[in-house]
């Protein structure tokens, strides 16, 4: 691939692939404001409905993937006698949101481990007591729809991003991909994953295509509902501070600004709260959460692939997932890969790999980081039908086997 093919533009040209068409001057409508209002409002739905048609295929996909690996699940879930509902909606980290949008934050540092609910970002429980408000159902099923809908919001985003930097089957593999990742059964659960991916998702397109508030808005909400969210402010914060060098832009420099404003006013928020400045740190060291460079995960590795004789098969899964990580970024980097996709992924894999703390959900949390898998998505646009066809196979019942194992099977949190 051309060195260059993956770098965006500083202006994007009109109606370049991904992009929305430029909205009709006011001096082409009617005259009048009201006119003018009603013109670029109608251009708008004509680009979201353009846009969803050319997205539908990858769409189609991705929900295709999620259905395969439900109803694997559910008949897994059936010979065991186990509800698949629990699964979806209320363990684990799920029951934490719950908790939260029944009960609001606690208002004590306290000295219990793993018991302090300040670790877990608020908008998704937000979401979860607002929108319960408005609809029938319990809050498990309100939390499950958000994060349903979300995940769709998510993968037309990683669509988004593949079309316009590669074009439509390029992107329809990496939407597809995403949605088969061994963890992807998260996508349809309680969690947080899903929102989380479409506001940074559609972050970096927005980077991209020059939208800088928009970035900046959807990186900040990306700030509000995961730690992780510091990255998608990254990327944002230093694709804009650089592009300032070149000229000066208030648009620019106010995306630049407002980008970190979610991660940040949440963590000043805890440490408020609790009457001291470090505060969400220290909620961090409740659970585990120490920085540490690596040396704990360099440890659990050793530990897996080496010193232990019969590793569990969840962790074994987990440690490959982390070691193809990394050489996808370096892929990624040696291919050129766009400096908002590269710094985005990169501070994600720096915060995992680099945390000391619990190591099983390591998969998980790297499952916003779709733009790792562009190598793998452009390899396969090449590839001979025979073998796509071979290699889409192998990752649905994969991601299938895994959704439904980690579900059931491994004891604890995904």
């Amino acid at each position: 691939m051309s060195s260059t093919a993956s770098r965006p533009t500083s202006s994007p040209p009109r109606n370049a692939p991904g992009d929305f068409p430029a909205t009709t001057n006011a001096n082409t409508s009617t005259g009048t404001g009201t006119g003018a209002g009603t013109s670029r409002s109608t251009g708008i739905l004509c680009s979201l409905r353009t846009q969803l048609r050319r997205a539908a295929p990858a769409l189609l996909a991705y929900g295709a993937v999620r259905l395969v690996s439900l109803l694997l699940l559910t008949l897994w879930a059936h010979h065991q006698h186990h509800g698949v509902w629990p699964v979806l909606a209320t363990q684990w980290d799920a029951d934490w949101y719950l908790g939260i949008a029944q009960h609001g934050y606690t208002r004590h540092l306290g000295t219990r481990y793993d018991a302090n609910n300040l670790a877990f970002f608020p908008l998704y429980p937000v979401l979860v007591k607002a929108v319960a408000v408005l609809t029938p159902g319990t809050r498990a099923t309100t939390g499950l729809a958000i994060s349903i809908v979300a995940s769709f919001l998510a993968a037309w985003g990683v669509f988004a991003v593949g079309h316009h930097l590669h074009g439509r089957r390029v992107a329809i593999l990496l939407t597809f991909l995403w949605a088969a990742l061994p963890v992807g059964l998260v996508q349809w659960m309680g969690y947080t994953e899903s929102l989380f991916t479409a506001f940074a998702a559609w972050s970096l397109y927005a980077v991209l295509t020059g939208r800088w508030l928009w970035a900046g808005a959807l990186a900040s909400l990306s700030g509000l509902t995961r730690p992780t969210g510091i990255a998608a402010a990254a990327a944002v914060t230093v694709t804009a501070l650089l592009s300032l060098r070149h000229r000066f832009s208030p648009r620019v420099l106010a995306a630049a600004a407002l980008a970190p404003a979610g991660w940040f006013a949440y963590v000043g928020w805890v440490g408020v709260r609790l009457g001291r400045w470090d505060g969400y740190f220290a909620v961090q060291r409740l659970w585990h959460n120490d920085w540490d460079g690596g040396a704990e995960t360099l440890r659990r590795m050793r530990e897996v692939l080496v010193l232990d004789s019969r590793p569990e098969l969840f962790l074994v899964m987990v440690t490959l997932t982390l070691i193809v990580s990394v050489v996808l970024y370096a892929l990624g980097a040696w291919d050129r890969q766009p400096l908002p996709l590269l710094v985005f992924t990169g501070v994600l894999l720096l915060i995992v790999l680099g945390s000391g703390g619990v190591y099983f959900p390591r998969a998980r949390f790297l499952l916003p980081g779709f733009p790792l898998l562009l190598p793998l998505a452009l390899h396969l646009s090449r590839a001979s039908p025979r073998f796509r066809a071979l290699a889409v196979s192998a990752a649905l019942l994969g991601s299938a086997y895994w959704s439904a194992y980690m579900a059931l099977v491994w004891p604890s949190a995904p």
